[in-house]
C-alpha cells in the first residue's frame, strides 16, 4: 500500500468530498492509488444550505454527511484535523491536534506524506479588520457556525416571552452585513421562521411589531452579483417583508449592544451576522513559499497547479485562477461559488488520471451557468446561462426555486449516486410530513 501514489486532498467542502468521492470510487476501488481526505470537521454540510440551518428552516441531520461512513463506502481514508503548515521538500502536510469540545485532545499531532496534494479548504467571512467583528459578530462558515445561530435566535425569542418586562429596542433585532446571496437569503428566512417559531407558545412576542431584521451593505444596491432589475425586485420584496433594507452604508464598529455605522447612525441589536467579503485561511498565506494573492488565495495555473510547485494543486474558493476566455464585466478570476468548486472537482478527476498516467495536463474553463439567489417560500431570483450565450437571462418564482433545488440534487448525485438521493429524498417528504416546518431545538 506505501508504493501507491498518494493522494491528499485537505478540505471537505463541496468540491474536496466530490474530488475523493470519484477518486475512491474509481482510483481506490481499484488500488490504483492511495487516497486521503483531511478536514477539521467530522461532518459536512453544503455550504449554500448553512442560511437555511441557521433559520431553522431546514433538519441538519436530514443533510448531514459523516466523512468516516462515506470514506469506507467509498474506498478512501478520512483523516480529522486541521492543517497548519506543509514541507515542500519532504511532500508532508502537518495537522494540528483534534480537541472535543472541552478542549481534550482526541488525535495528536499528525503528519501526512503525498504525492499529489489537492488543498481546497474553501473561504471565510472577511470582517476587514472591522472592530469588534470578532468579539461580537456571528458567522456562518460552517454548520457549527448555523447551529450556533439558531439556538441564540431560539434562547433570545423564549428570553423576550418570560421576561417580565417590555421587549427593549435591541431584543429581537437581527443585524445582517452584507447583502450578497448569504445575508439576502438569510433574511428572506428568517422573516418566515421567527413567526413560525413564536407561534409555538411564545404568544408574549408580537412578530410584527417586536421581530426585527435590518440588513446592511456598503454597495449602492443588494445583490451585486444579479441584475439591478432582480437586485430591485429582491429589495422591494424584503421590504414587503418588513426587513430594513440599508445600502451605501459601510459599517466602522460591531459592539455587544449592536452595530456603528460610518455616518454615525447606531443599529441596536441583539445578533449581529457578518456576511461581508471572503478570503482563504491566513495560514495559507505564503505557505512554504507558495504565491498567494491579498486573500490569502493560493495562485495557480490554468491546470489547477500552484505557479511554484506542479505537485500542489488548489481549486474552490481558497484558488486564485483565472478565468479564460471571461467576458468584460464578468472579472478576470473564477468566482468562489459552488457551481465553480463543482466543476473543478471534475476537472481535477481527469487531472489526476493524466498525471498518473503521464500525459499533459489541460486547461480548466469555468462555464458561467449563472447565480440563483433563494428567498425561502416566497421566490427565487436569479440569471442563467449568462457565460454560454453571452447575455443574462433573468428568472424568478417558481422554475427558478426548481434551478436552485437541482443544484443542491447535482452535488448529492455526485457523492452519493442516483439510489441513494432518490431514497433520502423521499424519505425526507415524508419526515416533513410529521414534523414542525421550523427546527425549534
Amino acid at each position: 500500500m506505501s508504493d501507491l501514489h498518494k493522494i491528499v486532498v485537505v478540505g471537505g467542502g463541496a468540491g474536496g468530498l466530490e474530488l475523493v468521492t470519484k477518486l475512491g470510487n474509481t482510483l481506490g476501488k481499484s488500488k490504483t492509488a492511495q487516497i486521503t481526505l483531511v478536514d477539521k470537521n467530522r461532518t459536512h454540510v453544503w455550504k449554500p444550505k448553512l442560511h437555511e440551518i441557521a433559520s431553522g428552516s431546514m433538519d441538519y441531520t436530514a443533510h448531514e454527511l459523516n466523512y468516516s461512513a462515506q470514506a469506507h463506502e467509498h474506498h478512501f481514508t478520512f483523516r480529522i484535523g486541521e492543517m497548519h503548515s506543509l514541507d515542500r521538500q519532504n511532500k508532508q502536510i502537518h495537522l494540528f491536534p483534534y480537541l472535543d469540545e472541552d478542549g481534550q485532545q482526541v488525535t495528536p499531532p499528525q503528519s501526512l506524506n503525498y504525492d499529489t496534494l489537492v488543498i481546497c479548504v474553501g473561504s471565510l467571512s472577511n470582517d476587514f479588520g472591522t472592530p469588534g467583528v470578532k468579539e461580537f459578530g456571528l458567522r456562518l462558515e460552517n454548520q457549527n457556525d448555523a447551529k450556533n445561530f439558531h439556538s441564540k435566535m431560539i434562547n433570545s425569542c423564549i428570553r423576550a416571552h418570560y421576561q417580565p418586562s417590555s421587549i427593549s429596542q435591541s431584543q429581537l433585532h437581527v443585524t445582517i452585513i452584507g447583502a450578497g446571496a448569504t445575508g439576502v437569503e438569510l433574511a428572506a428566512e428568517l422573516h418566515r421562521t421567527t413567526r413560525e417559531m413564536v407561534s409555538y407558545g411564545l404568544d408574549r412576542i408580537d412578530p410584527q411589531k417586536d421581530i426585527r431584521v435590518t440588513l446592511v451593505e456598503a454597495a449602492p444596491r443588494i445583490l451585486p452579483a444579479l441584475s439591478e432589475r432582480l437586485s430591485k425586485a429582491t429589495q422591494e420584496l424584503l421590504s414587503s417583508f418588513g426587513v430594513s433594507v440599508l445600502t451605501n452604508s459601510k459599517v466602522s464598529e460591531v459592539s455587544a449592544a449592536g452595530v456603528k455605522l460610518s455616518d454615525g447612525r447606531f443599529i441596536s441589536s441583539e445578533l449581529v451576522v457578518w456576511a461581508a467579503g471572503v478570503k482563504a485561511a491566513d495560514y495559507l498565506k505564503n505557505i512554504d513559499g507558495l504565491e498567494t494573492n491579498a486573500i490569502n488565495q493560493l495562485k495557480v495555473f490554468d491546470t489547477l497547479q500552484t505557479t511554484l510547485d506542479e505537485n500542489i494543486f488548489a481549486l474552490g474558493d481558497c484558488a486564485a485562477c483565472k478565468w479564460l476566455g471571461s467576458k468584460p464585466g464578468q472579472g478576470e478570476y473564477v468566482p468562489p461559488r459552488a457551481q465553480a468548486a463543482h466543476q473543478q472537482a471534475n476537472h481535477m478527476f481527469n487531472q489526476i488520471k493524466l498525471r498518473l498516467a503521464h500525459k499533459p495536463l489541460k486547461p480548466y474553463v469555468y462555464k458561467d451557468f449563472g447565480s440563483l439567489v433563494s428567498l425561502g417560500e416566497f421566490s427565487t431570483v436569479g440569471s442563467m446561462m449568462g457565460g454560454l450565450i453571452g447575455k443574462n437571462l433573468m428568472i424568478q418564482g417558481y422554475f427558478a426555486k426548481i434551478m436552485y433545488n437541482s443544484l443542491y440534487k447535482m452535488h448529492e448525485l455526485a457523492i452519493h449516486g442516483v439510489f441513494k438521493v432518490l431514497l433520502d429524498t423521499l424519505a425526507r417528504m415524508l419526515t416533513q410530513r410529521t414534523e414542525p416546518r421550523v427546527k425549534l431545538h
